[in-house]
């Protein structure tokens, strides 16, 4: 099994529990459920950097980046020093994160789109992170087939949440649907977990360009993302350059400030 399978698999067990224990109609009591979201989508429009700084504990290949990092501590500072979203992650047993955490943020974040990073392959997972304060969720192409992609961004859309459909392979193209708000490309190959920049620029052409492009993962040089900017991306989610310093926020600041010089 890949590491891609095997998070998939206890993802399936986990919601069996979580379904049970906290059902949708309980998630519909949340304070954030019925709140008007942030769109993710114009923030990157509009900015002239496009960082989705991203909140990450681990990560399956790395192991603890920032062990007993503080989200309440982190997401305000990335909000502070520019990031035009902010992403945080809900997976706890391969990411240390959790729900919890996306709720914690949207509590102290003010204005800034906030995305539910999740494996999400159930519409269930879409009720948790409205109820969790999200603004977008991530819908990653090589974990469902197409018709469960386009069914589930169209749910996405009925409650108010902004997509962010997620590429790796050429043929996942097809998953793209006129309710997904973003198309981003993984620069990390999920089954294996390697890093290839290469891959957002084979596979931007193949993207219309009325879809907004975002490149995922394996980003920490201002060099790059001015690269990127000239082949048609917009936005650029980073993590790991970010959390792995002792200032997270501080390290997004120093890092826009490359950028615009």
């Amino acid at each position: 099994m890949t590491i891609l399978d095997k998070i998939v698999d206890n993802k399936r067990i986990e919601l069996e529990t979580m379904k049970k224990e906290f059902p949708i109609e309980m998630l519909k009591e949340s304070e954030y459920y019925t709140r008007k979201g942030f769109s993710m989508k114009q923030s990157l429009a509009n900015s002239s950097t496009g960082i989705i700084s991203e909140f990450k504990r681990k990560s399956p290949s790395k192991g603890f980046i920032k062990e007993g990092a503080i989200v309440t501590e982190i997401t305000p500072g990335y909000e502070a020093a520019g990031a035009s979203g902010i992403s945080v992650l809900a997976d706890k047993d391969f990411f240390g994160g959790g729900s919890a955490d996306v709720k914690a943020a949207r509590g102290v974040v003010k204005h800034t789109p906030i995305l539910f990073k999740e494996f999400l392959f159930d519409e269930y997972q879409l009720h948790l992170a409205k109820a969790s304060g999200a603004d977008v969720v991530l819908l990653i192409a090589s974990i469902m087939d197409v018709e469960t992609c386009h069914r589930l961004a169209s749910k996405a859309k009925e409650l108010d949440l902004e997509t962010l459909l997620e590429l790796y392979e050429p043929e996942e193209v097809s998953h793209i649907h006129p309710t997904v708000d973003m198309v981003g490309i993984n620069n990390r190959n999920l089954k294996t977990f390697e890093v290839d920049l290469a891959a957002s620029i084979k596979l931007c052409n193949s993207i219309p360009d009325d879809y907004l492009k975002v490149s995922e993962s394996g980003i920490s040089d201002p060099e790059t993302v001015k690269m990127l900017q000239k082949e048609g991306f917009r936005g650029f989610l980073m993590g790991e350059n970010f959390m792995k310093q002792p200032d997270p926020a501080k390290g997004l600041e120093n890092f826009i400030a490359a950028l615009n010089a």
